[in-house]
C-alpha cells in the first residue's frame, strides 16, 4: 500500500515509516503542505492520503480542500490531537474519509488505511453501469453526475452519498444505513451531518428540477421519480 503522509512532526513520521515498512505500507513523507499539494497535481498515484490537521502555514483541512479541488478523490485520513465530535465533523466536511485522534496505536492506523484502500478497490471492481433515475444519471466509471444536460459538481462525500441513494432508488434508506455505508460509523447518529449533506445534495440535484430526493417521515430518505 502506497500512502502519502503529510506531517510536520518528523519524529512521528519517521516512526510511522519504520512501522509501516514491516507491514507492507510504504509511506512517502512530506512535511510541507504546499509542496505536497504541488506533488499531487503531478498525478502521483497513492492508495491513501494521511494528513496532519495542525501544521504551520497551511492546516490539514485547508490542504484537503485544495486537494479535492484538483480534483483528487484518493481517500484521506486526518490525524489530529483534536478529538471532539465537532472536530471530526469538520474533518469529514472538508472532504476527509476518516479521522484518527492522536495519540494512536499503529495497529488501528493500519486497519483504517486497509479499510479505505479496500473500499476504493471494491468500488473499482463494481460494474460500471450508469445509474439513472428520470433525467438524473450517475456514471460510476467517470464519477460524473448529470441532470438533464447539466453536469453536477459533487464533493467525494456527496458522490458517495448519491451513489448509495441511487443504488437503493425506490427504497427507504435510514440514517443508520447511510452512517454505515457512506460514513463507516465515523460519528453518532444524533449529529446532523447526514441531514446537512442531504440538504446540500438536494440543492445541487433538485434545484430547478422535479425533486428526486424525498424525505420519508420517521424513517429517512428515498430517491424516486415523482412526488413523495
Amino acid at each position: 500500500m502506497r500512502v502519502l503522509l503529510v506531517e510536520d512532526d518528523t519524529a512521528l513520521a519517521s516512526l510511522m515509516i519504520a512501522q509501516g515498512a514491516g507491514r507492507d505500507i510504504k509511506f512517502v513523507h512530506m512535511a510541507n503542505p504546499q509542496k505536497a499539494l504541488e506533488h499531487l497535481t503531478t498525478d502521483a498515484p497513492y492508495d491513501v492520503l494521511v494528513l496532519d490537521r495542525m501544521m504551520p502555514h497551511m492546516d490539514g483541512l485547508t490542504l484537503l480542500r485544495h486537494i479535492r479541488q484538483i480534483p483528487c478523490t484518493t481517500p484521506a485520513l486526518i490525524l489530529s490531537a483534536l478529538g471532539e465530535v465537532e472536530d471530526r465533523v469538520d474533518g469529514l466536511e472538508a472532504g476527509g474519509d476518516d479521522y484518527l485522534v492522536k495519540p494512536f496505536a499503529f495497529t488501528e492506523l493500519e486497519a483504517r488505511l486497509g479499510a479505505l484502500a479496500r473500499r476504493v478497490k471494491n468500488e473499482g471492481n463494481a460494474p460500471p453501469d450508469v445509474l439513472q433515475l428520470a433525467d438524473l444519471t450517475l456514471d460510476p466509471l467517470k464519477r460524473v453526475a448529470m441532470r438533464g444536460h447539466q453536469r453536477i459538481d459533487l464533493t467525494p462525500r456527496e458522490y458517495s452519498l448519491l451513489f448509495f441513494l441511487m443504488q437503493q432508488q425506490g427504497q427507504a434508506v435510514t440514517r443508520q444505513m447511510l452512517m454505515t455505508h457512506v460514513w463507516a460509523h465515523q460519528f453518532h447518529t444524533q449529529t446532523n451531518v447526514i441531514d446537512m449533506h442531504i440538504s446540500k445534495l438536494r440543492a445541487k440535484i433538485d434545484k430547478g428540477f422535479t425533486p428526486l430526493i424525498h424525505t420519508v417521515r420517521g424513517i429517512g430518505f428515498m430517491m424516486r421519480d415523482g412526488d413523495a
